[in-house]
């Protein structure tokens, strides 16, 4: 069993809210809390709190930083919470996220891996409240970058002194790239299967379906989920040696990711996936959250789960 927190903008695109269901769905990991970054953070931890509910479970979530360190405009699609009434009712924290984050890795040094798959302003505002932080963390795992080519991800580009001053902290981290998440879809098919998962499954798949209607598509990537899943199956990636990475800071290319093997660094990178396993497996992993809540409830016959 491995302690997470997780760090995300759910509520634009819907891979957050897919990634969020899967570690419900993980008996492995130990979800501690949520944390929300980037734009209406209360909003989205109002979200991510329904979703646990879905799954019949009490989340601890904490609005996080709305504004990046960068500086720069934040993009909102306009959709986000829309098909969940009632999101006002949600009780989250009244905390906020970069100190509760300083405060968890203090109580429990070197136990907490971290899943940051929005902009990196929480961290990298804890880490200016306290540095020695970077040293708690067991293991930070990211959705960010895009390795080998001259792509900027919204997530490093949205905040790149955030990812700057992050990955250059010294803290252990396996970074997901594009290049990466981009060899997997979630189409049709497993979308049924996730609809049919209780009311966890049919609130998500009408989510993915928004997501899908916004960009006159009938799949999605799975960015998110992709990134989480390398921490409970290391085995359906490949990685690179330790390295370092570099984030270009303001112009044109903004947020561009590089990296180079330093056996010093502290960075890896994945540099490989079973892209049909891993599809596979995120979807299995949302279905068991929905179905487990719904079988107990009598909502869904145990035997046909």
């Amino acid at each position: 069993m491995r302690s997470i927190i997780l760090d995300t903008d759910i509520g634009s695109d819907v891979d957050d809210a897919m990634a969020l269901a899967q570690l419900l769905g993980t008996p492995e990991l130990d979800l501690v809390e949520v944390h929300t970054v980037y734009g209406d953070t209360l909003l989205r931890a109002r979200l991510a709190r329904r979703y646990g509910v879905l799954a019949g479970r009490d989340l601890d979530v904490v609005p996080g930083l709305a504004e990046p360190l960068s500086g720069r405009e934040v993009w909102w699609a306009g959709h986000e919470g829309t098909l969940h009434d009632g999101l006002a009712d949600e009780t989250v924290s009244v905390d906020s996220a970069p100190e509760r984050l300083v405060a968890r890795l203090r109580e429990h040094p070197g136990e907490l891996d971290v899943a940051a798959i929005g902009p990196l302003t929480n961290l990298a505002k804890a880490l200016e409240l306290e540095p020695g932080a970077a040293r708690w963390i067991r293991h930070l795992w990211v959705m960010g970058g895009s390795f080998g080519d001259e792509k900027c991800e919204h997530n490093f580009k949205s905040d790149d002194a955030a990812a700057q001053a992050v990955l250059n902290a010294g803290i252990p981290t396996t970074i997901t790239g594009l290049e990466i998440t981009q060899q997997v879809t979630i189409e049709s098919a497993r979308l049924e299967r996730i609809r049919a998962a209780g009311p966890l499954g049919a609130a998500l798949g009408a989510d993915i379906e928004q997501w899908w209607a916004y960009w006159s598509e009938t799949w999605n990537v799975p960015h998110d989920p992709v990134a989480v899943l390398a921490l409970s199956r290391p085995e359906l990636f490949s990685f690179s040696e330790a390295g370092r990475v570099t984030i270009a800071v303001g112009g044109e290319r903004a947020g561009h990711s590089t990296f180079t093997p330093d056996a010093d660094g502290s960075v890896r990178i994945v540099t490989g996936v079973d892209a049909e396993q891993v599809a596979e497996e995120i979807t299995a992993r949302i279905v068991a959250a929905g179905t487990a809540y719904a079988v107990a409830r009598g909502e869904i016959d145990g035997d046909r789960a």
